[in-house]
This record gives structure tokens, C-alpha cells and sequence, in this order.
């Protein structure tokens, strides 16, 4: 018989379990296939939290397909998990345009109501919704209050939260969208959406097994 107390010897099996689990997903992945290393680590705005950031654009058509299975995944996901999104510009006029219509919507609490009519107005409908002007119209005829939303679009705090949109998704080395960074730690890789969201969800266990291995009493920190 064991000779360490059972409470420790509680501890010790939930932890190995733990890492066996992790190991599963770490002999499955491939650095440069399924995931890449963040060197160094970005810091995450979420404490306690296993912080999930999806860098994405209303103008990219591959964002708005990814857009639903992103909301089924993120509906699966344990209280432990937290998602981010972060609207990218990439420098062009109507990419900033529509990362300053996410930060406006979410001031007048609207973003969760009408992201997803944003992707379907501009990519199913064909509206060009690229300027503010179009964008106060379209969110007006949507129900949000026209001129809550053109003093949020046109306010320093907005204007703030674009240029550190940005900023992030260049010290993430962001090249594309959509884009899953996990912890601040690592970039999901895949040939396909599903490929992604798999490899996130493997990148997540992988993150909270080091959690695990640095706090083995379980205790926060």
C-alpha cells in the first residue's frame, strides 16, 4: 500500500490523470500543423480564466462561415473558458469602419443581438455596409438607437479599442482571420473550421493540464 496520506494520494492520481489526458492531445497535435507557440506568451485579460480570443472581421467572408460553428462551440464549452473577440483592420478603410460598428454595438449593448445580421446583411445581402454613415442607417433600421450608435462609433473610447484591436493582433502575429489564439500561449491551426475548433478544444486541455501540473493542490491563486 501506498505509503502517502490519502488525501495526497487523491491529489497525486487526479493530477497524473490529468496529464495523461493532456499527453493524449499533445502526441495528436503538431507544432506548425495543428498549432503555434505565442513566444513570448501574451498576457490575457481573464484571471481564473482560460481565455479564448477569435481575431475576425465582419468583412471576411470566411468569418461569417465560421461564424455559427463558433457559436455552437462556444455554447459546449466549461465555465473554465472564457471567448474574446477581437475585430481585426488590417490597415484597410472598411475593415476599421466595421471594427468600430463592433465597439459601438457592444457600447449600446446591441453586438450579441446583431453580429450575426451584420455577416448576413453584408454577405448574404450584398450590403455595403463599409462607411459610418451606412452602418448608423443599418443599425437604426435594426433597432438600436441611431444616435447612441454614431456617438459610440465616433467616441475616443472606441476609436481607443480599435487602435488596441490592432495592436493585439499584431503581438499575436495575426496574419489572417479567422484566427483562435488560446491563453496567450498558442495559434489553433487547421485546413478546415472543424480542424480549428478541434485543435482549440485540444489546446484548451492542453492549457488546463499546466494549470494543473503548476497548482496540483487545486487551490486559486
Amino acid at each position: 500500500m501506498s505509503s502517502y496520506p490519502r488525501g495526497l494520494r487523491m491529489v497525486l492520481c487526479a493530477l497524473a490523470a490529468t496529464l495523461a489526458l493532456a499527453g493524449t492531445a499533445a502526441v495528436a497535435q503538431e507544432e506548425g500543423k495543428d498549432f503555434r507557440t505565442l513566444s513570448p506568451p501574451r498576457p490575457t485579460s481573464s484571471p481564473g480564466k482560460i481565455e479564448v480570443i477569435e481575431f475576425f472581421s465582419f468583412a471576411c467572408p470566411h468569418c461569417k462561415e465560421f461564424y455559427p460553428l463558433l457559436a455552437t462551440w462556444l455554447a459546449k464549452q466549461p465555465k473554465d473558458v472564457v471567448l474574446v473577440r477581437v475585430p481585426v483592420g488590417f490597415n484597410r478603410p472598411a475593415w476599421i469602419n466595421l471594427q468600430r460598428a463592433f465597439y459601438a454595438l457592444q457600447a449600446t449593448g446591441d453586438i450579441s443581438r446583431l453580429d450575426g445580421a451584420l455577416f448576413r446583411a453584408i454577405h448574404d445581402d450584398g450590403r455595403k455596409l463599409f462607411d459610418e454613415q451606412s452602418l448608423a442607417d443599418w443599425a437604426g433600421a435594426n433597432g438600436v438607437d441611431a444616435d447612441k450608435f454614431t456617438a459610440a462609433y465616433t467616441s475616443f473610447a472606441v476609436n481607443n479599442q480599435t487602435v488596441q484591436a490592432d495592436t493585439m493582433a499584431e503581438n499575436y502575429q495575426v496574419a489572417a482571420v479567422p484566427t483562435m489564439a488560446i491563453n496567450g500561449e498558442y495559434l489553433a491551426q487547421g485546413t478546415t473550421f472543424a480542424e480549428i475548433l478541434d485543435n482549440t478544444d485540444k489546446l484548451i486541455a492542453r492549457v488546463r493540464a499546466e494549470h494543473a501540473a503548476a497548482n496540483p493542490s487545486g487551490k486559486r491563486k
